[in-house]
């Protein structure tokens, strides 16, 4: 038997970000979101009619990659935008004539090659380094990271801010086209054998649309004694717009996909990540994630263990309310007596963004002296297993 430690972090990107993440509250970045998702489900029409072209011409006024110039719509031509770029690659979408302004020309998804894509901007030296920092004293034998923007970035991360302190680095690029995938992290005594991507699983409750938001990503791990453990690492929908029903159905997948692993002959499970919603202010867990805690669910909320503690705070994001606990561990039942301890880790975290004070029921890092400067929105989560 040997201890390993698991751990989940949503790193909130490493180096660049989408400027409409960076908002103090959803409320500001929702229309904004709204319009880049319509706006990349009209273009894969087959056909765009004169109503289509109508609202993506109003779409990207409120994007501001047009604007109004007396009355004409005109490109915006900022060598750094605001909130998005309009790629094309072949083909042309529009045009611009001097005197009636912009023209979409393109009748068809066939007649061009490209799309929106949400701008960026560097995130601040200091919150990569306490990013670092949370992890490194977290200090994970297998750790899972939500919201990154490539394997390239998080194997430059693992390289040049924590000193290789992983040996193994590998993301599956999901379903989100806006760089936040959820990705793995290993030491040296922990090998990766297999990895299995959830990305094509249909969501049977919208029409065309893919189940999962990111991925459900299963890591099939060797542990130093050669005990095999799978990973499934979860992001779940956003709280943008809501989303309730959404959640409900990607928590009934996972449960399917635990159900047929446990009927293969699999018996070490392990499923954690960002799911996006919490407890009600009771305590009782969403009745959206009914699934996962249903009598006859095979899974175990580590929250709930005796041997983990989860701090003076209930919760795991922003003000750590019991609402705000969304970054969620669950174990196998047969792993559920092998947790032999766990907890939160808020050192990186600051609070809500609106706040101008630290957080006055956990200790930060001495190097954040501000919102902006908070390593995430999130804590990170851990927990020890004796197996």
């Amino acid at each position: 038997m040997a201890v390993v430690r698991f751990a989940t972090f949503n790193l909130e990107n490493l180096f660049a970000r989408p400027k409409v993440f960076n908002l103090e509250t959803w409320s500001e970045g929702e229309p904004i979101l709204r319009a880049y998702a319509e706006f990349n489900s009209l273009i894969e029409r087959v056909n765009y009619t004169e109503a289509n072209k109508a609202r993506m011409v109003e779409l990207l006024l409120e994007l501001e990659v047009y604007r109004l110039d007396n009355g004409v719509v005109r490109r915006n031509r900022p060598t750094d935008p605001k909130w998005a770029w309009l790629r094309a690659n072949r083909g042309s979408f529009d045009v611009e004539h001097e005197d009636t302004g912009i023209e979409i020309v393109a009748n068809s998804r066939f007649d061009w090659t490209g799309w929106l894509e949400l701008a960026k901007e560097p995130i601040d030296e200091v919150t990569t380094n306490m990013t670092a920092q949370v992890l490194l004293d977290v200090n994970a034998d297998v750790q899972g990271v939500v919201e990154v923007e490539d394997r390239p970035s998080l194997s430059r991360f693992n390289q040049d801010l924590l000193g290789a302190h992983f040996e193994h680095v590998m993301l599956i690029d999901g379903n989100d086209t806006r760089g936040i995938d959820v990705g793995m992290m290993t030491r040296n005594n922990v090998e990766i054998v297999s990895m299995q991507s959830n990305v094509d699983v249909p969501d049977t409750g919208a029409l065309g649309e893919r189940l999962f938001s990111r991925d459900c990503a299963e890591y099939l791990l060797r542990l130093p004694n050669k005990r095999k453990v799978r990973v499934l690492l979860n992001h779940f929908k956003s709280q943008s717009g809501g989303g309730g029903p959404k959640r409900a159905r990607q928590a009934q997948g996972l449960r399917d996909i635990v159900d047929a692993l446990l009927k293969s002959g699999e018996k070490n499970l392990i499923v954690m990540g960002d799911l996006n919603e919490g407890p009600d202010g009771q305590g009782n867990p969403s009745q959206h994630f009914a699934p996962l805690y249903a009598p006859s669910s095979p899974l175990v909320d580590v929250f709930s263990l005796p041997t983990f503690d989860p701090g003076t705070k209930p919760g795991t994001f922003q003000s750590c309310s019991t609402t705000n606990r969304i970054d969620y561990i669950f174990v196998s039942k047969n792993l559920a007596p092998k947790v032999v301890g766990g907890g939160v880790e808020r050192h990186g975290l600051w609070g809500a963004p609106t706040n101008k004070n630290p957080p006055s029921t956990w200790e930060v890092y001495p190097a954040i002296t501000s919102s902006s400067q908070a390593a995430s929105d999130h804590a990170a989560v851990f927990i020890d297993v004796n197996i």
